[in-house]
């Protein structure tokens, strides 16, 4: 955003020289008519007086003066066709920074699309975990409750003795094992008897 303000700030610049030459160019053309119209009249007062042949001596000066406007009109064609160059240079340079700022918003557009589906991301991943988390506290609190009910049916068979403490899993398969050999011994033992 930095870099898109300044040159912005440069492009305005150019721009008010772009103006302020092309209003100078202006002027300068004026000035060239005018002093065109003045060389023109000049020219023919000149011819006037030498057909009447009558003023030599204001003759000699119209012709300094016809020397000297067409010096100033050379001059100012000069000037012109500088600030002509100028100009072009200018509007190459405008043309340049108007680029430059286009790639600018660009690139920060881009940007601003990348951080954006970065974000939507983000917010995807957040509600899944949150989902994730009560699934599993879901489980786990059904497992609890499904482990608690395996070892009050484990230690409320008869010749059990219930537990003083709390019973690791290690605990509850081995009780669960003992209960079901037990089992197996006594079927085996009412299928021999008959």
């Amino acid at each position: 955003t930095g870099a898109i303000s300044s040159l912005q700030r440069q492009l305005e610049i150019q721009e008010s020289q772009l103006r302020t030459i092309k209003s100078e160019k202006e002027m300068l053309q004026k000035k060239l008519r005018e002093q065109e119209n003045r060389l023109q009249a000049m020219s023919t007062k000149l011819c006037s007086l030498r057909e009447e042949r009558k003023h030599e001596e204001m003759m000699v000066t119209i012709e300094k003066e016809n020397c000297s406007l067409q010096q100033v009109v050379t001059e100012q064609e000069s000037k012109l066709a500088e600030q002509n160059k100028l100009i072009s240079e200018l509007q190459g340079t405008v043309s340049q920074l108007q680029a430059e700022v286009l790639t600018s918003r660009y690139h920060i557009h881009k940007q601003q699309r990348a951080q954006d589906a970065i974000q939507s991301q983000a917010e995807t991943l957040q509600h899944r975990e949150l989902q994730t988390r009560v699934a599993l506290e879901c489980i786990t609190s059904r497992f609890e409750r499904y482990r608690s009910k395996i070892i009050q049916a484990t230690f409320s068979t008869a010749g059990s003795k219930p537990p003083q403490a709390e019973v690791t899993d290690e605990e509850v398969l081995e009780a669960m094992q003992k209960i079901i050999n037990e089992r197996m011994e006594f079927y085996q033992m009412l299928k021999q008897k008959g």
